[in-house]
């Protein structure tokens, strides 16, 4: 869902009528909807049964992409996108069902191959999006989407269990509204402040608006009896440090789906673009995609062995190393190949010990949304990283045929960056508290019942 409108944006504004910053809600919407469905639907999950929120989740997926299949304009379009973006809260419910269903020595590997595969289905839907964007109408893009949730619905349907493991109470509504406000406000002007200027009043009123809100729904939260949010237990050592460093891990990992479309598409003629295809950069990107399934088992062997905080640590370090390498290496395929491989090893390792280290301290009746914050915070940091990049590359550019495109030095830079925010994540990882093998985040005694 993430990758599979990247190889239409180009083609967009012609398919539907309309202007290129207008179709760029395409983009926008699902962010926005991901944004706010995630820490809902983890609260709802733990209220009410993780396995019907994940089945709510899929059919919201295939509606939206059927909707998106169907329509000929923008309007229908993002509508399909919004509700696409809503099945988001798949991921943090999967592993909270993991947490209440699997016994302590299978939660691990479990946990480090469910993070895994969010990568996974980035990095291959790119270049199957790509090939059927290349040789087919675009809306086969959207029905063959829909296929693939409706697939996921019958199997969860068929083999997940309901747990029996539920906080109930009431759901916080005005804490929702409150949090939705802030999310929406936050990455409008994150998303869209290039475009708008950063100094327009628009943007500055939206950070502003993101600053009140915030500021009122935690004293909201605070006092609310059956809070959306615990942010008692978020303020907690190990949930705060480990959420922190999910915002730089974000950052340091989109910063790679940036720059490389746009080195391997650049023309020859500028001396470091290879003038491929979006199939290629599909292609180049996907080996990254099933290196993170193949680290997944690694990265539960290490967390069992020396606890998930090092395998965190080792991931960030494996990342910088990545990025280190591709501020050398980007003058063929193979070097891009090469580096996304490497930074794709390193999130595999930190993506599994995320869901274990938070797990490991929180109470299992708020494990759906404290996962879900979790995976909230990656996505705060894709979209600062998608901001920050994209002001770099706007503003260190060269001329090529009259047109300015971004220069080496502007990529080289980005990718410094991304090195940069790996070491920042090892940092705060190595303040986090010693928690020993992870089983400890899926045992019995920490609340999981296994079987």
């Amino acid at each position: 869902m993430q990758t599979v409108v990247i190889p239409l944006v180009p083609r967009l504004p012609g398919l539907l009528g309309a202007t290129p910053a207008d179709t760029n809600w395409a983009i926008t919407a699902t962010l926005l909807a991901s944004a706010v469905a995630t820490p809902v639907v983890g609260r709802l999950g733990d209220m009410y049964g993780k396995r019907r929120m994940l089945l709510v989740s899929l059919a919201l997926l295939v509606l939206g992409s059927v909707v998106c299949a169907l329509s000929g304009s923008l309007a229908p379009l993002v509508l399909g996108r919004v509700l696409q973006g809503l099945a988001a809260g798949v991921i943090p419910l999967g592993i909270s069902i993991m947490r209440d269903e699997l016994p302590a020595d299978r939660l691990g590997s479990a946990i480090a191959l469910m993070s895994a595969s969010l990568g996974v289905g980035g990095a291959l839907g790119l270049p199957a999006a790509s090939f059927l964007a290349e040789r087919a109408d675009w809306h086969v893009l959207f029905w063959t989407a829909a296929a693939f949730g409706v697939a996921a619905l019958a199997l969860v349907a068929a083999l997940v269990p309901e747990s029996s493991v539920r906080s109930g109470g009431r759901f916080d509504l005005l804490g929702a509204v409150g949090l939705s406000a802030v999310l929406v406000c936050l990455l409008l002007a994150i998303s869209n402040g290039a475009g708008w200027g950063w100094g327009s009043a628009l943007t500055v009123g939206l950070f502003a608006g993101a600053a009140a809100a915030l500021a009122l729904w935690v004293l909201w939260e605070l006092r609310a009896a059956r809070p959306l949010v615990d942010l008692r237990t978020t303020v907690r050592r190990q949930v705060l440090l480990t959420n922190s460093a999910s915002v730089v891990f974000g950052f340091a990992m989109f910063a790679m789906s940036l720059v490389f479309p746009q080195l391997i598409q650049l023309p020859e003629a500028t001396g470091y673009g290879l003038g491929a295809s979006m199939l290629t950069v599909g292609l180049v990107m996907g080996p990254s995609g099933l290196v993170m399934v193949a680290m997944a088992p690694v990265s539960s062997r290490i967390s069992a062995a020396r606890g998930p905080r090092t395998t965190l640590m080792l991931g960030a370090v494996v990342v910088a190393a990545g990025y280190g390498l591709g501020i050398v290496l980007m003058s063929s395929v193979w070097h891009l190949v090469a580096v996304s491989t490497v930074i794709g090893a390193g999130i595999g390792l930190a993506y599994g010990a995320m869901p274990a280290l938070i797990m490991a301290a929180v109470p299992v009746s708020e494990t759906a949304a404290a996962n879900s914050l979790n995976t909230l915070m990656r996505a705060i940091g894709t979209s600062v990283s998608s901001a920050v990049s994209g002001a770099v590359l706007t503003q260190l550019t060269i001329v090529v045929g009259g047109v300015d495109v971004p220069s080496q030095t502007g990529f080289r830079v980005v990718m410094a960056i991304g090195a940069a925010a790996a070491l920042t994540a090892l940092l705060v990882a190595a303040f986090l508290p010693r928690t020993g093998r992870s089983g400890r985040a899926g045992a019995p005694a920490a609340g999981g019942h296994g079987r």
